[in-house]
């Protein structure tokens, strides 16, 4: 499915985003491939990684590669890569699928706190705090949608913010997973790199 380019005027810089989920295997590669999807057909300068919490070199389950099928996007030759604080570092953008992810992120990375998110969490609050404005910076931009967020927030179970794992679910729950995200990636672009 090709999407429509939206320009992106001048004036946004490289961006480095990390996509985080447990396994690297379904959650994160899909939001990997739609989010550097999404940023390259608006133009933004952008490198994607993602990485997990378990072991290297695993590739994605059949029912993920398939799931992407529809929108262009081939992930079969993605291979899973385990999470290392440098990942962190040098991120300007940490997204999380589920509020373990953005814990373990922070655990490594403390300081990096303001710029990792679960990717519900960043459509939802990037929603409430408005666009980004011209001439702000990312890092700023953040800022105001972090605004009043606590660290204790990511206590407890609850997962109000995660994407669910379809890992070992029908074909149909990779699709929906697939749908989900590709949603909030279109909302957190159109949030953070706005057209003008």
């Amino acid at each position: 499915m090709e999407r429509p380019r939206r320009p992106v005027p001048a004036g946004y810089g490289r961006v480095d985003v990390l996509v985080l989920c447990t396994a690297n295997r379904c959650r994160s590669p899909m939001a990997e491939a739609l989010l550097a999807d999404r940023l390259a057909s608006t133009g933004v300068p952008a490198t994607v990684t993602s990485a997990g919490m378990l072991a290297s070199g695993v590739a994605p389950p059949t029912e993920v590669v398939a799931a992407l099928a529809p929108y262009g996007l081939d992930i079969s030759e993605h291979r899973s890569r385990h999470l290392e604080a440098a990942d962190v570092e040098a991120a300007d953008l940490v997204v999380g699928m589920a509020r373990s992810h953005v814990r373990d992120a922070v655990v490594l990375v403390p300081g990096a706190w303001p710029r990792i998110f679960t990717l519900k969490e960043l459509a939802r609050r990037g929603s409430d705090a408005g666009p980004r404005r011209p001439g702000e910076r990312l890092a700023r931009w953040l800022a105001r949608v972090g605004e009043e967020r606590v660290q204790s927030e990511l206590q407890g179970d609850a997962d109000v913010d995660d994407v669910a794992d379809p890992l070992g679910g029908a074909p149909e729950a990779y699709v929906a997973t697939a749908a989900l995200l590709e949603g909030l990636v279109d909302r957190v672009v159109a949030l953070a790199w706005p057209a003008r």
